[in-house]
């Protein structure tokens, strides 16, 4: 079964709202918030560690990276370091960026994790997620993706009470979701500066329902979001 708890959308959505909220705050002059933009990274940091335990540790790279960057702000912003720390230790960030390409080659010569859960809850920060769902009453899900990438893999999912719901979020990032050729896929998602595809073949010989077989909403910036088969 997917992981209970607090939804990776709700997690990156509730974040996005506080800073809305302090600009708001800001802008109308209705209290001063200038002390409070300090602690602002930490929300980040926090993000990074809750994808780094909702993924079980899968998805290590990418959080780990934020976490770093949006820490040093913090600590820049708490006048606990300087910019000469920073400039010593930036080669960090390479060092990371070069295991995280390691990681993706292992990860692709590897078979890709498979859950037999009704649901699911994904996220890729700064890096990917990939996940194949074989279960026999799939329900939906939700894929964030923010600076990387999420993959689903449906092809050998069935759905008991149509339609499932999947509701996907890309910010500057990408999601796709591959699907049953004989699926019907209803698509209802808001993309702003960025795309959403449905890239599947269209075969004469393959009958879909008038009735959908999924639903596919959300939001899409600067990202995309793709249906194949």
């Amino acid at each position: 079964m997917a992981r209970r708890g607090l939804p990776t959308q709700v997690a990156t959505g509730a974040i996005i709202v506080i800073i809305g909220l302090l600009l708001l705050l800001s802008t109308t002059d209705t209290l001063d918030v200038g002390s409070l933009w300090r602690y602002v990274p930490s929300l980040f940091v926090l993000l990074g560690l809750w994808a780094l335990i909702r993924s079980d540790f899968r998805n290590v790279t990418g959080p780990i990276i934020l976490i770093i960057i949006a820490g040093t702000v913090q600590l820049l912003a708490l006048d606990l370091i300087t910019g000469r720390t920073i400039a010593t230790w930036w080669p960090v960030l390479i060092i990371l960026f070069g295991l995280s390409v390691m990681t993706g080659y292992w990860r692709q010569r590897r078979r890709v994790p498979t859950t037999s859960g009704d649901d699911f809850d994904l996220i890729g920060i700064f890096g990917g997620t990939e996940r194949r769902v074989d279960s026999t009453s799939f329900t939906g899900g939700t894929a964030t993706a923010v600076f990387g990438g999420v993959e689903v893999d449906l092809r050998d999912a069935a759905i008991a009470e149509p339609p499932a719901v999947v509701t996907a979020t890309a910010l500057f990032g990408g999601v796709e979701v591959r699907v049953p050729e004989d699926w019907t896929v209803s698509v209802d998602a808001l993309p702003i500066f960025g795309a959403v595809e449905d890239e599947r073949s269209r075969r004469p010989d393959i009958e879909r329902s008038a009735e959908p077989d999924l639903v596919l909403n959300g939001f899409v910036a600067f990202g995309g979001i793709s249906i194949g088969d």
